[in-house]
């Protein structure tokens, strides 16, 4: 099911960019840019999540990163809610958005989408389980014997991807309150997520009989994308959200973005 649903996106992403007729990225202007509009998973708190708020608009703190970006590039960015978080993947492919606020890095979307450095933060994957089920982890091989779960079009690195295509038994479901609960009703041994995420959607939901092992699965670098297809995409203008981003790491407001936009979680 993993490996169906994923080349079905890669096929629709691959013909939307071939479709594509006309004046491709490499020639983009800044004066045809007055607005960009940017996206990312929907279902990721404390980093992004769907704004109760703002219908239509996504908060968190990458949304606070984003907010900051705009002002300093001085060009407005509208963080929108594209839907689930393989449509929004499909969405800045085809160039109907221009930015994901928020992706980690593999070969394949590297094809459709240019990566921007620095990185917005650096984000840790967990192996969720329930409190009384005992997984002695601290190698991936560890988790062969059990049957796992994890949120559909995620991706927690290449070297673990290809792992567990092919060694792990992980079922992929919608969302990850989904997920959480299988793992808390023991319908799954355990969840592949990211720890702050998992943390805070478990407070929210209420799931108390869960726990994030010790060692991570991976570490990642949550990365700001711009999509190959997107009229705004030039170079002058890449480098100007570089330079922007690297005011933001230098300043290290990350930590600030993350700690407000754990509040606001807890409290809406």
């Amino acid at each position: 099911m993993r490996s169906s649903r994923l080349k079905i996106v890669k096929t629709s992403m691959l013909l939307a960019a071939i479709s594509v007729l006309g004046i491709t990225s490499a020639y983009a202007s800044d004066d045809q840019c007055r607005e960009l509009t940017a996206s990312g998973n929907a279902e990721y708190p404390p980093y992004l999540w769907r704004d109760p708020n703002r219908p239509g608009e996504l908060a968190g703190a990458v949304r606070y990163l984003m907010d900051d970006l705009s002002d300093i590039l001085g060009l407005p960015i509208r963080v929108v809610d594209s839907g689930p978080w393989g449509r929004t993947q499909e969405e800045v492919a085809a160039g109907r958005i221009d930015l994901i606020a928020g992706a980690f890095f593999t070969s394949a979307r590297s094809e459709w989408m240019d990566y921007l450095e620095p990185s917005l933060m650096l984000t840790q994957t967990a192996v969720w389980t329930a409190d009384d089920k005992e997984i002695n982890y601290s190698e991936w091989r560890d988790l062969i014997p059990y049957q796992g779960v994890t949120v559909i079009y995620n991706s927690f690195g290449q070297a673990f991807d290809q792992f567990a295509k092919t060694h792990l038994s992980i079922t992929e479901v919608g969302s990850l309150e989904q997920g959480l609960l299988m793992v808390a009703s023991q319908r799954a041994d355990y969840l592949i997520y990211e720890d702050q995420p998992g943390l805070i959607f478990a407070q929210k939901l209420g799931v108390s009989n869960i726990r994030a092992l010790p060692r991570a699965i991976t570490q990642q670098k949550l990365f700001l994308t711009f999509s190959k297809l997107s009229k705004c995409n030039s170079e002058s203008l890449k480098h100007r959200i570089s330079d922007a981003l690297r005011i933001i790491q230098e300043e290290d407001r990350q930590s600030y973005y993350l700690a407000k936009a754990s509040a606001y979680f807890s409290q809406n």
